[in-house]
């Protein structure tokens, strides 16, 4: 059987161009795409093979399905 598994993922726009991607709740999860689309899609084999040697390990995974999110915005003066 299946399970949906829900994971925020994190694109930085790149100085040289490109995209990294960040998953937060997976310590390490990190790649990189040319553009938007390939990020995710980078970041979608990055996940399933995180959990797939997290599942080897007989590590629980967790997804972020409960996750609370905010973006502060501060003054820098």
């Amino acid at each position: 059987m299946d399970s949906k598994l829900s994971f925020r993922i994190v694109l930085r726009p790149e100085p040289e161009g490109g995209y990294t991607v960040i998953v937060p709740s997976l310590p390490g999860c990190i790649t990189y795409g040319d553009t938007v689309e390939d990020a995710t899609k980078m970041a979608e084999d990055a996940i399933r093979a995180y959990i797939a040697s997290m599942k080897k390990h007989g590590e629980e995974v967790v997804d972020d399905s409960r996750t609370l999110e905010s973006v502060l915005n501060l003054e820098y003066v």
